[in-house]
């Protein structure tokens, strides 16, 4: 068994990716990563001594963005076909949706991407998505969350499993093993050309920053940056728990389209817990807390701070904030 398939199955064991009855859905692109990820749970599902029992289904999108994109549809398709397992495949134009939607064509690559996952799940009954990001795009991803400003949480980076549903068995393995594995097994993955045009951020940290910080600092960036990502998680999952016990002591009320929070209990914890509990209540209510930024945090606690009834703020058009009869009103609109 080469070294790769070895990691990834530890990183399976490890984390509890993968359980008998699982039915994954694999979004492959065609890539390095993607191919390899197939290739090698399509062997351990395959392997009789391994006894595990799953089943995989591979899930394309070809985003109409670069002419070689059907060459990469094709080779997926023959490469499925050749180790017998059902290809799907989507065609969408993501420059148009970028268009028009008003954001960036990576941004909406994403989201599009997902949703077609989420479509194939549903219709094959699966009940998991494997995803094929490694150790580098992790490390990449904390030095970004870093960029923008992130707190604790973004040095996590991308997490082995997501929601019970995502899961990324290369999470633990580097970009050099996998294009190793590659050559190994004679594999010639689809290359594509725009990971190397620096216009995105993460092409000029993958290209330009990470390879400057290995010549001139640490050339064992990746490494060192993933323990450091492994220390934070521990201490984000020990605040998780400390906000989550806090927010039941000062729980008071949850209606369809509200919940109220103790103001007096809120007020005497630290501002740490304060900007966990309010982000935890948000999250409760929408599911997300996308739009909610540092600023509107300080603010939310500012005004709870200065405890003066029938105030409140609108951090986006979805969410009201009330401080009322002593209490923190969070209402969806």
């Amino acid at each position: 068994m080469f070294k790769l398939k070895e990691k990834v199955l530890n990183t399976i064991k490890k984390y509890n990716l993968i359980n008998d009855g699982d039915k994954l859905v694999l979004g492959v692109s065609g890539g390095p990563d993607s191919i390899s990820m197939l290739n090698i749970l399509n062997e351990l599902r395959n392997d009789k001594n391994l006894h595990m029992n799953f089943d995989i289904i591979v899930a394309h999108v070809n985003h109409l963005i670069r002419e070689e994109a059907i060459d990469d549809e094709n080779f997926v398709r023959d490469f499925c076909k050749k180790i017998n397992v059902k290809f799907y495949s989507k065609r969408i134009n993501i420059p148009q949706i970028a268009e028009e939607k008003k954001i960036g064509e990576e941004e909406a690559g994403r989201y599009e991407r997902y949703k077609f996952f989420d479509e194939i799940m549903e219709q094959e009954h699966a009940n998991k998505i494997a995803i094929a990001h490694n150790k580098n795009d992790k490390i990449e991803t904390i030095i970004m969350n870093v960029l923008r400003g992130s707190g604790i949480s973004g040095l996590v980076g991308i997490e082995p499993i997501k929601d019970n549903k995502i899961i990324r068995p290369l999470i633990e393995c580097e970009r050099n093993e996998i294009e190793e594995y590659c050559k190994k097994e004679n594999i010639i993955p689809r290359i594509d050309r725009t990971n190397f045009e620096n216009i995105y951020t993460r092409n000029k940290i993958r290209n330009i920053v990470i390879p400057y910080i290995k010549n001139e600092f640490n050339p064992n960036i990746i490494e060192t940056m993933s323990r450091l990502s492994d220390l934070v998680k521990e201490e984000d999952k020990y605040l998780e728990k400390i906000t989550i016990l806090r927010y039941k002591e000062m729980y008071t009320s949850c209606e369809n389209n509200k919940i109220s929070l103790d103001l007096k209990k809120f007020n005497k914890e630290d501002k740490v817990i304060k900007s966990r509990i309010l982000l935890y209540t948000i999250s409760k209510l929408f599911g997300t807390t996308k739009g909610i930024e540092k600023i509107h945090i300080e603010d939310l606690i500012k005004l709870c701070e200065n405890n003066i009834g029938n105030k409140y703020l609108t951090p986006n058009k979805h969410l009201k904030v009330l401080v009322k009869n002593h209490e923190i009103n969070f209402y969806k609109i």
